[in-house]
C-alpha cells in the first residue's frame, strides 16, 4: 500500500507527497492528487505504478513536525478537488454496521420495538452482499455537502449556532473521479470522521438528513492499494489532554452488511453522479460513536480516530458557534 498526502506551503503552494516514515518525500511535479489520478487515467496507469517509477523531488520533510503543525508546510484535506470544490460531493452511506444500527435503534426505541431503521439493516444482511455482477439491495444514502466542508488534521470541526450537537463519527471514505466518460475510478481510501448532529437526529430520526449538513475532516492520509476486507482501530475524544470517552472501532468488509461494490453501484447508478471530471467522497458507515453513551462534547475536546494501516491518526478540536442565530430572509426579485 501508498500511503499520500496533500500539503500547502505559503510560498511554494500545494504539492502531493508520500510517506515515509518518518519522512514526506515531496512530488515536485503534482500539486493535488485529483490531479495525479486524472493523468493515471489519461495514460492508463495506475497510481500505484505511476508514484514509484516518477522522480520524486529533493524536498524531504520531517513527517511529526508537519503532523504537529510545527512546521510552515501544513496538511490539507487528503483529497479535494483542487480548482472548483463545488465540483466534489460528499455523501455517505448509514446503517452499513451492525453497531450503528443497533445505536441508531437506541435512539428511537422508545417510541418503536423494531425501527426502520433497524429494518433498513435486516434490508442489507438480506441483500446487501450479492453475486459478483448482480445488483444488490440498496442501503440508506445522505448528502452531506461540497468539497467547501472539509477540513484537514487538525482543523476544527464548528458546530452551527442553529446545530443543536456535534459528536464524531469514526468511518473509512472511498475517494473517486470520474473519467471523461463518465467511468467512475476508486482511487483510493482515507479515514475520516464524517461529524454529525446526534441530539437533532434523536429527536426523530427523519431529520437524519439535516443533522448530516456539517462539515467533515478527511485524513491525513489517503491509502492505495487497501483491500478493506478488515479494518480495526480506536476512537477518542479528549479534553484537556486526558482521554475523557474512547472505543474500539472496525469496518472494512467483515463487519459490514453491504458489500463495497453494493454500495459503490448504488452510488454511481445515477447518471448525475457520473459528470466528468467531478470528484466524490462517500463515507461507509460508523460502527460505534460516543453519542451512544450520551456524551456531550464541549468547545476545545479533540476528536480521535485512529484505523490500523490507514496512516497516522486524524484529529480535530471541536468549535462550537455560540452567535444568536438570525433569520435568513429572501428578497423577492
Amino acid at each position: 500500500m501508498i500511503r499520500l498526502v496533500q500539503l500547502h506551503h505559503p510560498q511554494q503552494g500545494r504539492f502531493v507527497a508520500v510517506v515515509e516514515e518518518p519522512h514526506l518525500r515531496v512530488l515536485e511535479n503534482h500539486a493535488s492528487i485529483y490531479g495525479l489520478a486524472a493523468e493515471c487515467i489519461t495514460s492508463g496507469r495506475n497510481i500505484a505504478d505511476s508514484v514509484g517509477p516518477w522522480p520524486l523531488g529533493v524536498t524531504t520533510l520531517k513527517y511529526d513536525e508537519v503532523y504537529e503543525g510545527r512546521s510552515t508546510w501544513k496538511l490539507l484535506p487528503c483529497f479535494d478537488h483542487p480548482s472548483d470544490p463545488t465540483r466534489c460531493f460528499v455523501t455517505g452511506t448509514g446503517l452499513t454496521h451492525k453497531a450503528s444500527a443497533e445505536n441508531r435503534q437506541s435512539m428511537h426505541a422508545a417510541t418503536e420495538q423494531l425501527t426502520d431503521s433497524m429494518k433498513m439493516y435486516r434490508i442489507g444482511l438480506e441483500g446487501g452482499w450479492p453475486p459478483a455482477g448482480q445488483i444488490g439491495a440498496a442501503p440508506e444514502w445522505f448528502y452531506k455537502g461540497t468539497g467547501r466542508i472539509l477540513r484537514a488534521h487538525g482543523q476544527s470541526l464548528t458546530v452551527p449556532n442553529h446545530g443543536l450537537d456535534g459528536g464524531e463519527e469514526a468511518e473509512i471514505a472511498g475517494v473517486y473521479i470520474i473519467g471523461p466518460n463518465g467511468q467512475p475510478f476508486r482511487i483510493g481510501l482515507t479515514q475520516g470522521n464524517e461529524f454529525s448532529d446526534h441530539v437533532m437526529e434523536a429527536q426523530n430520526y427523519l431529520y437524519l438528513s439535516a443533522s448530516k449538513l456539517r462539515q467533515c475532516a478527511l485524513g491525513p492520509e489517503l491509502v492505495i492499494g487497501h483491500d478493506f476486507v478488515e479494518l480495526q482501530g480506536r476512537a477518542a475524544v479528549e479534553r484537556n489532554g486526558k482521554t475523557l470517552w474512547q472505543s474500539p472501532i472496525a469496518s472494512g468488509g467483515r463487519w459490514m452488511s453491504h458489500s463495497l461494490a453494493n454500495l459503490e453501484h448504488h452510488h454511481f447508478k445515477h447518471e448525475r453522479h457520473r459528470h466528468p471530471g467531478e470528484a466524490h467522497i462517500h463515507f461507509f458507515g460508523a460502527d460505534v460513536f460516543s453519542f451512544r453513551d450520551r456524551l456531550k462534547l464541549q468547545e476545545a475536546d479533540e476528536m480521535v480516530i485512529a484505523f490500523d494501516s490507514m496512516g497516522r491518526p486524524l484529529r480535530n478540536p471541536l468549535h462550537i458557534d455560540d452567535f444568536t442565530p438570525q433569520l435568513v430572509s429572501v428578497k423577492v426579485l
